[in-house]
């Protein structure tokens, strides 16, 4: 069996020497793989700024697929894209960190559509080609979303995977065959079961947003998801973390990896102004409307389902347009929720941690935790919805006397020094953050 060649840390963009494949054209088939899998092998090294950055055609990616892209207005890769896209394409095993919305979706989905249409294989009946597994609906159809017009300039079927809904399309969709599933672990688990798909055949498997999926409880769906596919096949793991069960995962299902990392393990966003408000409880909903009211486009976090809910009425009630996002509601519902946050219709949503991962809604200009989060990894995972691609954006954290001890623990675990401020409804600061 061919060893794997050795590979170099050094994340810097290449240059494609002489001889190398020309604009467009196919990574190599997936190779043989050995048996014994070792845990991450190097500490993941952030991508450093050495010159101009590679186009997509110099990493490897096919003609058909940057046409895409050019027409989609994506020009210039993502830094995550540039660390990543040579060893994916070349079908090594990879770890790629970074946060939401640093391009983690096109770092996995070029190189798997790539190696996909160089395989050789064609699709079947109820046997896909590749797996991405992510921990939310709204993450499977936003990924599916933005591969499917690639998987179509190669000729390629996609379908989703996921709970909530009836399962005659998803089961319709297997029976046709399709070369790409994007999957929650729990349906997909049930399909397994039941027969209606077999992963015998599949070539790439991606984990998108590996340590929520970690976090929610579907440990051990992924563990025994992973273990009904082939030794064999490429795996790429995406994820803003990768540590604690993340690394379980690693050092069972990937071969010699090779990390690549972004950002900083928990570092905010730098573009963030953290705050936090010190109130009285009964000032908590009179400084969430007012908040709300002034800013244009808001998220509130809550704890528990049954706090959005309320929430969400009571900023409805006070002439503020909001939508709640939780477990509780229906699939149709949460699409409705979602569609309106994202096209304006609403300005505040309201959600319990369950949108603080995978709901990629732009211009975000307020993150508001109406219930501080228990675990810093979630404030960051909040907080995250704000700031993206560049923008800036403020964080609030609504304080009471209760609250000052644990919110201190969370700020210094979460490795930030946000401004407190004792405040009042009316405050001169509440408008100025807005």
């Amino acid at each position: 069996m061919a060893r794997r060649r050795q590979h170099s840390h050094d994340h810097r963009p290449r240059a494609i020497a002489p001889g190398s494949p020309s604009r467009g054209a196919v990574a190599t088939p997936v190779r043989a793989r050995p048996n014994v899998r070792p845990a991450i092998r190097a500490e993941a090294r952030p991508v450093v700024d050495t010159g101009p950055l590679p186009t997509f055609a110099e990493l490897g990616v096919p003609n058909a697929l940057v046409d895409v892209l050019t027409r989609q207005g994506i020009s210039a890769p993502f830094p995550i894209q540039v660390a990543t896209l040579r060893d994916t394409m070349a079908g090594l095993d990879v770890l790629g960190r970074g946060k939401t919305g640093s391009g983690k979706t096109l770092a996995f989905v070029l190189p798997m559509l790539t190696r996909l249409a160089s395989s050789g294989q064609r699709r079947r009946s109820l046997r896909p080609r590749a797996l991405v597994l992510v921990p939310t609906r709204e993450l499977a159809n936003q990924v599916n979303v933005a591969m499917q017009p690639l998987a179509a300039a190669l000729g390629m079927r996609t379908a989703t995977v996921f709970g909530g809904v009836g399962a005659g399309q998803q089961i319709a969709a297997l029976r046709a065959g399709v070369d790409v599933v994007v999957a929650c672990p729990g349906r997909l688990e049930d399909h397994m079961q039941s027969g209606r798909v077999v992963l015998d055949a599949v070539e790439v498997t991606v984990l998108d947003e590996a340590d929520h999926m970690c976090d929610l409880g579907f440990l051990p769906g992924v563990v025994r998801i992973l273990g009904r596919t082939p030794s064999s096949c490429q795996r790429m793991l995406f994820s803003a973390t990768l540590d604690g069960a993340v690394a379980s995962i690693v050092s069972r299902f990937l071969t010699d990896p090779v990390t690549h990392s972004v950002d900083a393990v928990e570092a905010p966003v730098e573009e963030m102004d953290h705050h936090v408000f010190h109130l009285a409880a009964e000032q908590r909903l009179p400084i969430l409307i007012e908040l709300t009211t002034l800013s244009s486009r808001t998220m509130v976090f809550t704890r528990t389902k049954h706090r959005a809910k309320s929430l969400a009425r009571q900023l409805n009630a006070n002439g503020v347009r909001a939508v709640e996002m939780h477990g509780n509601l229906a699939q149709n519902a949460r699409e409705r929720n979602l569609s309106a946050f994202a096209d304006g219709t609403a300005s505040t949503m309201v959600a319990t941690d369950i949108a603080a991962r995978g709901l990629h809604v732009d211009d975000v200009r307020l993150v508001v935790h109406a219930d501080p989060p228990i675990e810093h990894k979630a404030y960051l995972h909040r907080s995250g919805r704000t700031a993206r691609a560049g923008a800036s954006g403020t964080v609030i954290t609504l304080m009471t006397d209760e609250q000052v001890r644990d919110v201190a623990a969370l700020a210094r675990k979460a490795g930030i020094s946000p401004t407190t401020t004792k405040v009042r409804r009316g405050d001169p600061i509440i408008a100025s953050l807005c």
